[in-house]
């Protein structure tokens, strides 16, 4: 049997752009990506700070150390620039990998979305 457990976060970083007419996903720094683990083309799934909106989507590699968090598509309805995000994302695993699997959490800075 395999569950779904917390893989890795993105922890509040500021939403530089949203771009209605792309086909979608969100654009994240590669730093940012390398950071979390992230891979692109994986499912991420957005919590917008500011309004409450949860909803899914998929990586695209921004340009390194820029700072962009831009999400694309219909996404871009659920948020505004300036908009504080949390981006997490989910691995399936067995119970015994689960016990002894450590996330990775990553906390850039606030305002331009850097690592420091």
């Amino acid at each position: 049997m395999l569950i779904e457990v917390f893989k890795s976060k993105i922890h509040r970083v500021r939403v530089t752009a949203s771009d209605l007419n792309y086909i979608g996903s969100i654009t994240i720094d590669e730093d940012l990506i390398e950071a979390a683990g992230l891979v692109v083309g994986e499912r991420v799934y957005i919590v917008n700070v500011n309004n409450g909106e949860r909803f899914d989507t998929y990586v695209i590699k921004g340009k390194r150390k820029s700072g962009e968090v831009c999400l694309n598509g219909p996404a871009a309805r659920k948020v505004q620039r300036d908009d504080i995000i949390i981006i997490i994302a989910y691995a399936q695993m067995t119970p015994e990998e689960a016990k002894v699997f450590q996330p990775k959490i990553v906390f850039p800075d606030e305002k331009t979305n850097l690592l420091t």
